[in-house]
């Protein structure tokens, strides 16, 4: 495996992405050393790279990637993967706000907990929580899944038009159009499969106290609302 390393101790935001742009298509691993919580770190990164930040990140860490794997050893802050269209961001801690806001694609894990708005406009892919989410978690919510495997504060699932939100934890409140279902046997299997790939390993009781949080009317800003599928 061919690996880089940059010292991001003295370079700025722009110097440090220009830096890992050019490492990128030569390497398959960048390891970024003391990025002392630094906003927009592999902003943009478009090749199928592996990069590794050794401590915490701040605002919008993977923003807009296709295809790279970041993996943050600390916690980070707002919008981490913040309109990502393919790839994976996963942090070993918490995270602030928006976590994987508007993604188009590809996974989203944060082992420990995260505040408001997860979610919120995603079209598709995948965001897992390990810990506890904030308010409005899948805030206009268009495609995907969410899983939380702790709790899930007031108006969950607000104005969400598509997706899932799975919850293994307690559900303080629902939002405008959202409801709550049971899970099917098959989901609890997908479920299981999904969080053992990220090492999640649960008791097997645990995926019983999952439920899920859909959209309740098909068409929720359009005249009359009518249950999803009539």
């Amino acid at each position: 495996m061919q690996e880089f390393k940059i010292n991001a101790q003295q370079k700025t935001a722009r110097e440090l992405n220009r830096t890992i742009k050019q490492a990128a298509p030569e390497n398959d691993r960048i390891l970024i050393e003391n990025p002392n919580a630094m906003h927009y770190m592999a902003a943009g990164l478009t090749e199928p790279v592996e990069v590794v930040i050794d401590g915490s990140a701040g605002y919008f860490a993977g923003t807009m990637i296709h295809g790279a794997r970041v993996h943050i050893n600390g916690n980070a802050g707002w919008f981490p993967a913040d309109n990502m269209t393919e790839g994976e961001v996963i942090i070993d801690g918490s995270a602030g706000d928006g976590v994987g806001q508007g993604i188009y694609g590809g996974t989203v894990v944060v082992r420990k907990s995260v505040g408001a708005r997860t979610g919120e406009i995603m079209k598709n892919g995948t965001i897992i929580i390990g810990g506890n989410s904030g308010f409005m978690s899948g805030l206009f919510m268009m495609g995907g899944r969410i899983i939380v495997l702790g709790d899930i504060s007031d108006d969950a699932g607000e104005s969400i038009i598509r997706g899932t939100i799975y919850v293994g934890g307690n559900i303080h409140s629902l939002g405008k159009n959202a409801k709550v279902e049971e899970l099917e046997a098959e989901e609890r299997e997908e479920l299981k499969e999904l969080l053992e790939e990220y090492d999640f390993h649960l008791e097997e009781e645990k995926y019983q106290n999952f439920r899920k949080i859909v959209p309740r009317s098909a068409r929720p800003f359009y005249g009359q609302e009518s249950e999803e599928g009539k």
